[in-house]
């Protein structure tokens, strides 16, 4: 390299020299000049240092991740020269650059310390602010997300303090932000000029955020999509904290939106959610909010599960639902049912929408039937919008059938919270029942379909009937025709066969014959597990579901479905085998704070079939069951401990054996009819199983016989591997 003077003309054999090796030209002499001139003072403008970071990272990077790994001790430290020498530099390159200093000195030598702590020394150094101008480093351009809000709200982001605001916001790399960070917080949310609207905007911009490659430096080749870059998504999780401190009625439900919208799979399902990170932020958010906005946050998280199914997230939100149900001092599935939404629906469960001269009449009937209906100005009702409606009222026709989703979407879930219910052996208060159950113009068309039991003072006995209004209230129809009114002192819970003698079970099951398809859920004719004979001689674990062969997909989806969670089987590391984990609802009438909690786990097991070409698993093989419980405190709860069958709760063991009865029975291979039950396991009919005979947990070999139909009470079809019966008599 020539000799030179002048600083100007070694700047630019500097950026030569550093494309040459971009360019992988003549590395090792180039690498030596470089080097020489990294140590020198050149005077490097703000322009130039941020050309060279770019040829490094992001979307213009002249060398591929690889590349810069081999030769980062050679790319790196003119980089650095030039940042430190800048009156300003790019922070968010330079905060990926640190990245790999990062991972180079954990995997090579101690050398690239010095280099990593060059870095975090220059992003140490105090900002440049400018007047009405938003730093580089905020909404940076490594991702979509920063450049789309910085052209759509360029007014609100040069407002007085809010580049100080936004700078603290982006210090949280963290899901929980501490206690002196959110005083911070607030302290500068109260100076910025229009901070509430900026954190309104900005958390709007990433709930409608579609996933996208970053152009982040990804050290492991995978370049899977995402919502933001870190630098971005470390300013979000700010923002989500900040949103606490604003008094504002769209805190609770955008958070909730941001949450759902990171958590939900790519392409709308799976595990791989479109960012783990802010997702499980918006999730502490929702946990730590208090008073009257718990209830609203406990709505979202109730929401949440049905479309997140990430491991990390769901156990935020487990989490999340104990911190604000232990504040309540009730169970998460109590605390939801007091904020339900009505959606506008009248007390006949209609909410009536004027389209010109028709009216659409949105309504949910029992026993939980949702419809979309028209009304023509002579009162006829028409099934479909007419033309005339199509045409003239075509926003206002959307907004009507995005409300028939939204219903159909909450009345699943009070079903299934319904049945959690059921399953708990909640207990309720005359008033409550009241108000949140066979009153709500939503829930209550489920609860007025199914069957309680109320107790008055003492509680000692129960009285079970179907709710019927009477001129003073409610009251409970027996199945003699007898009504017994439900006083203010009263206690209700749903009536289960598990705890009804012979005679009352078979009275009611005369008096509900062929109308049982008219509930939630099977609820007189559920099939009920209480433990065999040979179960209360094997300890912690019960084989009466061991040894069946089953379609996987379909045993996966079933389980998915019904709550149970655990790695995949297939043909990679651990993939072999999978405990299947629920945990079981808790008594809605019981603090949070106590009690024990209990789940049931369930072993499978991969069949191989030597198909290990896609990786895919097809078939599977159940083995024990077995249930653990633990202790304690919401959120300070002790380990879980296996626990022996005979010390599980009636109730928690009967449901938890119902489930897997049902992925036996519709997922095993040979079925005929498989797929046709429902994921209650309150339709279809179960085929014939035509597996192997497999034996029975006293060691004697049974074989499968035909399942009975869903619902209804099934018969032992092998010598204790799977008996079904009615009730205990």
């Amino acid at each position: 390299m020539p000799e030179s003077s002048d600083a100007a003309g070694l700047r630019e054999s500097a950026l030569a020299l550093h494309r040459r090796i971009c360019r992988r030209s003549g590395e090792e002499t180039a690498g030596r000049a470089l080097d020489a001139l990294a140590r020198q003072e050149l005077g490097w403008t703000t322009a130039e240092s941020d050309l060279l970071l770019a040829r490094l990272l992001g979307r213009d990077a002249e060398v591929g991740p690889y590349e810069l790994l081999d030769s980062f001790t050679r790319l790196a430290p003119i980089a650095l020269s030039a940042a430190e020498q800048a009156e300003d530099f790019d922070r968010a390159r330079m905060r990926s650059l640190r990245g790999v200093a990062e991972h180079l000195r954990v995997h090579r030598d101690a050398s690239f310390a010095a280099l990593r702590d060059r870095m975090d020394a220059l992003l140490r150094r105090p900002v440049p602010v400018v007047p009405g101008l938003l730093p580089r480093h905020l909404l940076d351009g490594l991702d979509d997300y920063g450049p789309a809000m910085r052209a759509a709200h360029p007014a609100a982001l040069a407002a007085a303090g809010t580049v100080e605001f936004l700078n603290h916001c982006a210090t949280l790399h963290r899901p929980r932000a501490p206690l002196n960070w959110r005083r911070r917080s607030a302290e500068l949310l109260a100076r910025a000029e229009g901070g509430a609207e900026v954190i309104r905007l900005l958390l709007e911009g990433i709930a409608a955020q579609p996933a996208h490659r970053v152009h982040e430096l990804d050290l492991w080749g995978m370049g899977v999509p995402t919502l933001a870059g870190a630098g971005n998504t470390a300013l979000v999780r700010g923002l989500l904290w900040a949103a606490l401190d604003v008094d504002a009625d769209w805190v609770v439900p955008l958070v909730g939106a941001v949450a759902l919208h990171a958590g939900t799979g790519l392409g709308g399902s799976g595990g791989m959610c479109r960012s783990r990170p802010l997702a499980t932020t918006a999730v502490a958010v929702l946990g730590a909010c208090g008073d009257a906005r718990g209830e609203e946050a406990v709505q979202w998280l109730g929401r949440l599960p049905r479309k997140v199914v990430n491991r990390a997230v769901a156990k935020g939100i487990a989490k999340a639902l104990e911190e604000v149900s232990a504040r309540s001092g009730v169970t998460p599935s109590m605390l939801r049912e007091r904020g339900v939404a009505t959606l506008g629906l009248d007390g006949r469960g209609v909410r009536e929408t004027p389209l010109g001269a028709y009216t659409a009449e949105l309504s949910v009937r029992e026993p939980g039937t949702v419809a979309l209906a028209f009304r023509s100005p002579e009162g006829r009702l028409l099934k479909t919008a007419p033309k005339e409606v199509r045409e003239a009222h075509a926003e206002a026709l959307k907004r009507v059938r995005a409300g028939l989703r939204e219903l159909r979407t909450l009345v699943a879930a009070e079903r299934s919270r319904l049945e959690e219910h059921l399953a708990a052996g909640t207990c309720w208060s005359a008033e409550d029942w009241q108000r949140y159950y066979v009153d709500h113009p939503v829930t209550g068309t489920m609860a007025r379909a199914l069957l309680w039991e109320v107790a008055e003072d003492d509680g000692e006995r129960w009285t079970a009937g179907l709710p019927e209004r009477t001129g003073g209230g409610w009251a409970l129809a027996g199945a003699d025709g007898t009504a017994r009114p439900v006083g203010p002192g009263a206690r209700l819970r749903l009536w289960h066969p598990l705890r009804a003698g012979g005679e009352e079970l078979a009275e009611w099951r005369a008096a509900t014959e062929g109308r049982e398809e008219g509930r939630p859920f099977g609820q007189v004719f559920r099939e009920v597990y209480p433990l065999t004979p040979a179960e209360w001689a094997t300890g912690p674990s019960s084989h009466r579901f061991a040894g069946r062969v089953l379609r996987y997909g379909q045993a996966r989806a079933l389980m998915t479905a019904r709550g149970w969670t655990g790695n995949h089987l297939g043909y990679f590391s651990d993939g072999w085998s999978s405990e299947m984990t629920k945990e079981l609802p808790l008594p809605g009438d019981v603090p949070a704070a106590e009690g024990t909690v209990w789940r049931a786990r369930l072993l499978v097991e991969l069949v191989d079939e030597g198909a290990s070409r896609d990786g895919v698993a097809r078939l599977c093989v159940t083995d024990r069951v077995w249930f653990e419980r633990r202790s304690g405190a919401a959120g300070a709860r002790g380990a879980w401990s296996e626990a022996a069958l005979t010390d599980v709760p009636a109730l928690a063991l009967s449901e938890a054996f119902r489930d897997v009865d049902l992925f036996v029975q519709v997922a095993s291979e040979g079925s005929e009819a498989a797929g046709t039950a429902g994921v209650d396991g309150t339709a279809g009919t179960a085929g014939t199983a035509g597996m192997a005979a497999t034996a029975g947990v006293d060691g004697t070999a049974g074989t499968a016989g035909t399942a009975g139909v869903a619902g209804t009470a099934g018969t032992a079809t092998s010598a204790g591997v799977t008996e079904r019966v009615p009730a205990p008599n």
